[in-house]
């Protein structure tokens, strides 16, 4: 027996299809023909889901029972935490959402680590005894171990499963990292899959971007993650639906610049774009500068609002006004916002 299962980057594939048992070869090949090349949709991949390109196929196990195990960065108490459940497998973001009592929680000391004894209360709790609790201290010592090693953010085993012979096993997992500590960790790059990547996003991390595409229709281009979530807010406020979160940072050049209008331009559903820069350390007129030599190479066809302040204003305003293209100006984040969400209103007329 062996399970065929679709290598995507969301969970909750067998309750969509990418996931089967075979119990024989005729079956495994026909489950390999019913997968591979499907658009599989998930809760986590949107109602577009994702094409499967790769499978595992792994070899099946006489299962006692399946649980949930993961560890996170529980921000209510600024700790790691171990969260286990029974209900583990493919209903368990119901069961949290429904039954968040059947959700186990221990924390990790940040100056003792994770102890034995809390493993031994978890197995308790799980209703783990004999050689399966004393596999699975073992187990949560090396996973928490990982996670810290490894500069986690996500470490989810689900399900993790007792078999009949009392062995304690992974059959799936997730894990996120903390982009911030990879430059630790280069091995890891030969792990990536970029065809399970939003191609912008990676355009983006070539040019030291921090973009997240959205499914709005306002492309927007800020410097400082606060603004960039307060221009978001304020789209959102006066009605229209931000397509993506981008900042440029406060040292970027002309030609990052450039990169990240080319970036916004790439998406065909952006109907406006909203330039909304507060100088300090970025200055006006190199945010003027890469604009202008983005707009000119791309040939914007959307309408465009930018909104200038700080160093260089000045400047930078009277480059974009004497560029000669079609930029409207505003003079604070309330009127920009209102001008872009308008411009894409009447752009997707």
């Amino acid at each position: 027996m062996v399970v065929v299962k679709a290598q995507i980057h969301a969970g909750g594939r067998g309750k969509g299809g990418g996931v089967k048992v075979a119990k024989t070869r005729a079956d495994a090949e026909e489950a390999v023909k019913r997968i591979f090349g499907m658009q599989l949709v998930t809760p986590q991949t949107g109602p577009a889901g994702k094409k499967v390109q790769r499978l595992l196929v792994e070899q099946g196990l006489a299962i006692d029972h399946e649980f949930y195990l993961g560890m996170l960065l529980d921000r209510a108490t600024g700790r790691v935490t171990v969260m286990a459940s029974r209900e583990g497998g493919m209903d368990i973001e119901e069961v949290a959402a429904t039954h968040p009592e059947k959700i186990l929680k221990e924390s990790v000391d940040p100056g003792l680590g994770w102890q034995d004894y809390q493993s031994r209360r978890l197995a308790k709790q799980l209703g783990m005894t004999g050689g399966a609790a004393a596999s699975l201290t073992k187990f949560l010592r090396a996973l928490t171990r990982c996670y810290d090693d490894m500069d986690c953010s996500l470490l989810e085993i689900n399900p993790l499963v007792t078999t009949k012979d009392g062995q304690v096993l992974a059959l799936d997992a997730k894990i996120n990292f903390d982009d911030n500590a990879l430059y630790r960790h280069p091995e890891l790059n030969d792990w990536r899959d970029p065809s399970e990547e939003d191609a912008s996003e990676t355009e983006a991390k070539k040019w030291d971007l921090s973009f997240i595409a959205l499914e709005g229709n306002i492309g927007c281009m800020v410097n400082g993650a606060g603004l960039a979530m307060s221009t978001m807010d304020i789209i959102k406020y006066y009605g229209g639906q931000p397509a993506n979160f981008l900042d440029v940072g406060g040292g970027a050049t002309a030609e990052k610049v450039t990169a990240a209008f080319k970036i916004i331009t790439s998406d065909p559903e952006v109907k406006a774009i909203f330039v909304n820069i507060f100088g300090g350390i970025m200055k006006c007129d190199t945010i003027a500068t890469g604009v202008i030599t983005a707009v000119k190479e791309v040939g914007l066809k959307v309408p465009l609002v930018v909104r200038l302040e700080g160093t260089n204003v000045e400047l930078g305003k009277k480059m974009l006004a004497e560029s000669g293209l079609n930029i409207v100006a505003a003079a604070d984040m309330a009127d920009g916002a209102q001008k872009v969400v308008a411009a894409a209103k009447g752009g997707a007329k």
